[in-house]
């Protein structure tokens, strides 16, 4: 069985959505501590020619909070509450997209509903972009295995034991650099290197690419054919095509340094 794991990002990238596509459960790692000024609350949006954060409120508790009990911030103060703001800024970016009104009513749907965790909220807008890609992968939660110590590389392997993984699909980021093979090789799992090359699709007739925008980016302008161009961003041979772009989320423009050890 083929597992990957990674932190329940704010409607994620490409290269995460690839990972849940190519592994045969997905694990959410919900039970390490919640990143500020990362993913896990926010994500990209197209902006002109350029990008811009699409942010979700949450409350500051202490440094310590771990994912799952991260709270949304729902305070009423006679404005517009925070998640029709975000489906109005998502309907102002793409409602020139092809496909926008595909998808909108579900994601108004879900914008519209109150949400106390940021965990939910991030596992429905999952859910809702794979239903739309055809992506079947089961989704689990760490917190739902039960206690798994260790950190960094020994988590990773203690949590692909307590999921009867085989192989272990591993992003090219951090990774790379503490996953303890041998560890892994003793215990029966092999790894696999995810390899995905960000795919090329149009944004608009006349407008420049840019890469690592929300998946959203993807069905708002490719709809249907959105599943067969995530695809081609799957391991390529060692001459990149020309239609792929390379492309790692920490790379275009300075942002803090993720600090959990999933990449």
């Amino acid at each position: 069985m083929i597992i990957a794991a990674h932190q329940p990002n704010y409607l994620p990238w490409l290269g995460f959505i690839d990972k849940v596509r190519r592994c045969d459960k997905f694990l959410i790692l919900d039970h390490v501590q919640f990143e500020r000024q990362n993913y896990q609350n926010r994500t990209r949006v197209r902006f002109e020619d350029t990008w811009k954060w699409l942010t979700v409120p949450v409350v500051q508790k202490s440094r310590d909070e771990l994912i799952l009990d991260k709270e949304i911030s729902n305070d009423r103060d006679g404005k517009l509450r925070w998640g029709r703001k975000q489906f109005a800024t998502l309907e102002q970016v793409y409602r020139g997209a092809p496909h926008f009104k595909t998808y909108a009513p579900g994601l108004r749907e879900i914008f519209d509903a109150e949400w106390a965790k940021l965990i939910d909220l991030n596992v429905t807008l999952l859910r809702f972009c794979l239903d739309a890609l055809e992506i079947r992968t089961p989704l689990q939660r760490t917190s739902e295995l039960g206690p798994i110590p260790g950190q960094k590389s020994e988590l990773v392997l203690n949590m692909c034991k307590a999921a009867g993984a085989s192989v272990y699909l591993s992003g090219e980021g951090a990774s790379k650099d503490y996953l303890d093979l041998g560890a892994f090789a003793e215990a029966g799992v092999s790894v696999q290197w995810q390899g995905f090359h960000h795919p090329h699709y149009s944004q608009g007739e006349g407008r420049p690419f840019v890469p690592g925008l929300t998946v959203l980016d993807l069905l708002f302008h490719c709809g249907p054919a959105a599943k067969e161009v995530l695809a081609s961003g799957a391991p390529q041979s060692r001459e990149v095509p020309l239609h792929v772009v390379s492309f790692h989320p920490a790379a275009p423009l300075a942002r803090p340094a993720p600090q959990a050890p999933f990449a």
